[in-house]
């Protein structure tokens, strides 16, 4: 295909009103209301049909019997494509709907709650792969690639083959001058690559120099510009979850491509890189807490079967917990996106930290959730336990497991110093608008993400919230408790900023040894307790209408902030104040509330299919 002319002509209807265009125009205010973005996202989950329902081709049922066979689910993959969701992953100023990052999150949600793989499989990977384009690129890439995406066409990545430590360089894609002087030749691949055999453009990252800070490139490749038998494509690689639906690879072979393909300039792929991921892949996580919803009912119904009243007491606080981790995931992964548009140089540290901590959260959330499961399991639940050992598989899968994790506590550690010295209890609070669902701000621009010498904006927050809770006549009880707690966390905060402050300045052992990844992760938790904080500190007083978190007498009492809070400060070894067991009742009664009518279990408690 040549992506210059697209594959169809003519680009679903939410998307014809300017496919490819240059300028923002009319038509996009709906992209910039997070409630219209909650009602895209319930019209979605409509779209694709009740999940549990064995007949359904978008169900449950359907995507485990895919992956087994090792084969894309193309129905939804069609049904998505044919409802526009390409739309969503072009900014508005090209054509599409993507405006703020956090409303792109939601709007994903009801597709990665069936499946992660089909996330990846109806267009994230385009998504990655243009991001690139949106930061750096010319006006002619990026026109051409609004245009790819706008007409049904596809793009991928070629990532860059990263050594291990001490270890031998991996395969990868390499670019040197052609002698003839007519652009650059490629040679090598990587065999695992997302959706390469569907792909029509790949965003490569190729090295470019042997060593230094600026050893890769990027390069927007057209298959159909390629001279034949330069390029070719291997076969799937069948691996369990969701490697076997989307991953093949590809080879390149003196492959000419033109000087007009570098995306910025030479030498920019590892900065680019870096300052897209955090965005690229924070919202992948914050997509895939809607993952855990469905295990998260059915154990609540499977805890309830054949009761009149609520689960069996031993159960609330599980039950109730992990509705909590729930919460701050979403509290988390929700401002960070946010943040990347409205304040793009004091991001970075945060959106990273988020990636790594909440598939840590999710992964003992469907651990704790497992337990619950085996106490009431009876024939009937064979589907479900298919679909937890499946998004248990698929979160490693989609690049959020252990070696995510490493490669997000390698981006943040070499900062926490210069964090530590100039940012912590000094940096100015953010606008309170970044906490408040019907908040005014600006939508995510690529090329203004920066990657270091940044703030730290969720630390400001921190600062800012345990200020006013100290303030006299905040009142008692529950009020008072979060504000003990939110000092526990302010002072592992100044903790962390002593011990943070000593690290050095340049990379060596002390920056990848244990040590310093425990303060990443520390880091990490201390993030999502600020965001709790100042998510819930948001909700009080206000009213949200119909911004779509309307439940503000919920997320506006501290009870939900308070447990969230001890599970949190129980996995940083703080000693916190005993959870009453009225604040896990009313946490319970929420879920029970939200079970029965449907809604979702993360901040926006959209109406669901069941």
């Amino acid at each position: 295909m040549n992506v210059t002319t697209g594959r169809r002509t003519d680009p679903p209807i939410t998307t014809r009103r300017a496919a490819g265009g240059s300028g923002s125009g009319s038509g996009t205010t709906a992209a910039y209301d997070p409630a219209g973005a909650l009602r895209r996202a319930a019209h979605l989950d409509r779209l694709l049909g009740a999940p549990h329902d064995p007949l359904n081709p978008h169900g449950f049922a359907a995507f485990t019997t895919a992956a087994q066979l090792g084969r894309p689910a193309e129905a939804t993959r069609r049904l998505l494509a044919e409802a526009g969701l390409a739309a969503a992953f072009v900014p508005a100023a090209h054509g599409g709907t993507l405006t703020r990052a956090d409303l792109l999150m939601n709007i994903l949600r009801p597709v990665f709650r069936r499946d992660v793989a089909l996330g990846f499989d109806a267009g994230v990977t385009s998504l990655f792969a243009a991001s690139a384009v949106w930061a750096a690129g010319t006006p002619e890439q990026q026109h051409v690639m609004a245009r790819l995406l706008l007409g049904g066409g596809r793009a991928t990545v070629v990532h860059p083959g990263l050594a291990p430590a001490g270890g031998v360089r991996r395969e990868e894609v390499t670019a040197r001058r052609d002698p003839a002087g007519t652009g650059m030749l490629l040679d090598g691949g990587r065999s695992l690559v997302i959706d390469a055999a569907r792909a029509d453009v790949y965003v490569v990252h190729a090295r470019t120099a042997a060593t230094g800070p600026r050893t890769h490139s990027v390069l927007l490749v057209d298959p159909a510009r390629l001279p034949a038998g330069r390029l070719r494509r291997l076969a799937r690689v069948e691996t369990d979850g969701m490697r076997a639906a989307v991953f093949s690879g590809l080879r390149f072979a003196d492959c000419p491509v033109p000087d007009d393909a570098l995306v910025g300039g030479p030498g920019d792929g590892a900065t680019l890189a870096l300052r897209m991921n955090q965005v690229n892949r924070s919202l992948v996580a914050g997509a895939m807490t809607a993952g855990a919803d469905p295990v998260l009912r059915h154990a609540v119904g499977a805890a309830t079967r054949g009761r009149c009243g609520p689960p069996a007491r031993r159960w609330h606080r599980p039950l109730a917990g992990v509705f909590a981790d729930l919460l701050v995931c979403d509290a988390l992964t929700t401002v960070c996106l946010r943040a990347a548009g409205a304040l793009p140089d004091r991001a970075h540290v945060p959106t990273v930290a988020a990636t790594y901590t909440v598939p840590v959260l999710l992964m003992d959330a469907l651990e704790e959730l497992s337990s619950v499961l085996a106490a009431h399991s009876r024939p009937g639940d064979a589907l479900l336990h298919a679909v937890l050992g499946k998004l248990v598989r698929d979160l490693p899968a989609a690049g959020l497991g252990r070696d995510g994790a490493a490669a997000c506590q390698a981006v943040i550690v070499p900062q926490l110093a210069a964090l530590a010295k100039r940012s912590w209890f000094l940096e100015e609070e953010p606008p309170a608008a970044l906490f408040r669902a019907d908040g005014q701000l600006p939508p995510l621009d690529h090329r203004a993400l920066a990657f270091a010498g940044g703030g730290d904006f969720l630390a400001a927050a921190l600062s800012g919230v345990t200020g006013r809770s100290a303030r006299p006549g905040r009142g008692g009880g529950r009020t008072a408790l979060l504000a003990r707690m939110a000092d526990l966390f302010r002072a592992e905060l100044l903790a962390l900023r002593d011990q943070c402050a000593l690290l050095p300045a340049r990379s060596g052992a002390a920056l990848s040894g244990p040590a310093a990844c425990a303060l990443a992760d520390r880091y990490g938790l201390v993030a999502a307790a600020s965001a709790v904080l100042a998510v819930r500190e948001g909700h009080e007083g206000g009213d949200s209408g119909d911004s779509g978190e309307g439940h503000d007498s919920f997320l506006a009492d501290p009870g939900w902030a308070v447990l969230a809070l001890s599970r949190l400060g129980r996995r940083l070894g703080l000693t916190l104040p005993e959870v009453p067991q009225d604040c896990v009742t009313d946490v319970l009664d929420e879920l029970l509330l939200r079970q029965r009518t449907g809604r979702g279990l993360d901040l926006g408690g959209i109406e669901l299919v069941p």
